[in-house]
This record gives C-alpha cells, sequence and structure tokens, in this order.
C-alpha cells in the first residue's frame, strides 16, 4: 500500500501540470472545452505514467493500461471532431458570463484543476493495479474485461449513433430514439460508469483492492447525480417529444421500453 499512496502522489502532480498546461492551452485557443478534450487525455497520461514509473510490466498491468488507452483515444477523438469547426460548448460560454472579471482565475480552478482532481480520484483503480507487482491473469480476470467490452460498446456505439442522427438535418428539433437509445436515454454515459466498474472488478484478487471502489462510485455520481445526465434532462425539459420519450424509457440502464 505503501507504493500505491506513493503512486498516488507522483499521479496527483502529473496531473496538475497535465491540466495547467490544458488551461493555458485553452487560452491561446479561447475555447475552455479543451477541458473535454483533455479528460479523456488525462487518463491516459495517469495510466501510462504510473505503468512507466513503477515498471511492473506484467499482464494486468499492461492490460489495464490497454483498456485505459483505447477509452482514453476514442473519447477525446470523438469530442475532438464533434467540435471541430463550431462555436464553443454552450456551457462554457454561459461560464463567461457569469464568471466575467474572474474568467481566468475560475476556469483554471473550477474547470481544469477541479477535473484534475476528479480524474485522478477516478484512476485510482489504475494507479492502484499499475502499483502492485502481481503477475499473471486469472481466469475471473475475464469478467472485468466483459463488463469493459459492455461499456465500450454503449459508449462508442452510442456516440455513433447520435453523431449520425445529428449530422442529418431532418432530424432537427427532434429526439433520437431508436438503436440503443431505444433502450436508454443515455447509452454512453452507461457505457462509460459500466467500463470503470469492469477496471474495479481488474484490481482483485490484489491486497486491499475494495479501497479502489471509490474510482467507479466517483464517476458514477459525477454523471448520474451531477455533470452528466442532470444537465441534459433539465435541457430537454418540457418538450412534448422528450417527455413522451422520457414516459417509455429508461433513464440510465438498458431496459426494453414501455408500451
Amino acid at each position: 500500500m505503501t507504493l500505491f499512496f506513493s503512486s498516488l502522489l507522483t499521479s496527483a502532480l502529473i496531473v496538475f501540470v497535465f491540466m495547467t498546461l490544458a488551461f493555458l492551452f485553452s487560452v491561446i485557443r479561447k475555447r475552455n472545452d479543451v477541458a473535454d478534450i483533455a479528460w479523456g487525455l488525462g487518463f491516459i497520461v495517469v495510466a501510462v505514467s504510473s505503468l512507466l514509473i513503477n515498471g511492473n510490466m506484467y499482464e494486468k498491468q499492461l492490460l489495464v493500461t490497454t483498456l485505459v488507452i483505447l477509452w482514453g483515444l476514442r473519447l477525446s477523438g470523438h469530442i475532438y471532431f464533434r467540435n471541430k469547426g463550431k462555436k464553443e460548448d454552450h456551457r462554457y460560454e454561459d461560464m463567461k458570463k457569469q464568471w466575467k472579471g474572474n474568467f481566468y482565475v475560475k476556469s483554471y480552478i473550477n474547470v481544469f484543476l477541479t477535473q484534475g482532481f476528479l480524474l485522478l480520484l477516478i484512476s485510482i483503480p489504475v494507479i492502484f493495479i499499475n502499483s502492485s507487482s502481481i503477475e499473471g491473469l486469472y481466469w475471473y480476470d475475464a469478467l472485468g474485461v466483459i463488463v469493459w467490452m459492455i461499456g465500450f460498446f454503449f459508449e462508442s456505439v452510442g456516440d455513433s449513433q447520435l453523431s449520425h442522427f445529428i449530422k442529418n438535418p431532418k432530424n432537427h428539433g427532434h429526439v433520437l430514439q431508436s438503436g440503443l437509445w431505444k433502450f436508454t436515454r443515455h447509452p454512453n454515459y452507461f457505457g462509460e460508469v459500466t467500463q470503470w466498474w469492469g477496471i474495479f472488478l481488474l484490481t482483485f484478487p490484489i491486497s486491499g483492492a475494495i479501497l479502489t471502489i471509490i474510482g467507479p462510485l466517483v464517476i458514477t455520481l459525477l454523471i448520474t447525480k451531477v455533470s452528466g445526465i442532470p444537465l441534459l434532462e433539465k435541457k430537454y425539459a418540457g418538450r412534448p417529444e422528450w417527455e413522451d420519450y422520457k414516459k417509455r424509457t429508461s433513464i440510465f440502464i438498458p431496459l426494453p421500453p414501455k408500451k
């Protein structure tokens, strides 16, 4: 556990530097939504750095680091191409209006450093695994990988279906209700949360693994109670098509739609 806490402190410093650089880049670009792209990349930085610093190049450590790289690259790439050529995300434009004279200070603290702190907490299972000297994979590690793959499927396919839906001008003002979106109003968020529970399962049978549950709990609460689902639900509230869709479709966990 001593090595884990040492790795956690080192990762905290690395995240601080990374998010500070991301903030400076956002100032140059005059776009605070750079933070959304930095989110996925930050997890990759933590995973790779914790692997290299500890030097435990065993099967489980390499597996978990690879899963994080796949997830982070896909997410950041998706957000980059989604935002390319468009105005800054409306959430950050609203922040500029509210913060006014204190914009840069509040942007650095409230957006970049706060996201960095959350990123670090969510990464705890990864840091824990990469700081351990456990060798080999066990048959029950397959469960963690399967859970992760289910999550990756829901997030990547859900994002792809939404992107194609939005690109069609005929769908302007309408709500996507087909594909994975027929079974949950937020398949991409369900997928993101599920992937982190899969990584948590891979922390076993390392001694003290249960302590790393803070990672998946933080991402679950963040998405279901704070900045993910609540903001989108509020944005679409009151629209007739959305309210009808809402009555028939599960908010998070995929379920057969109600008649």
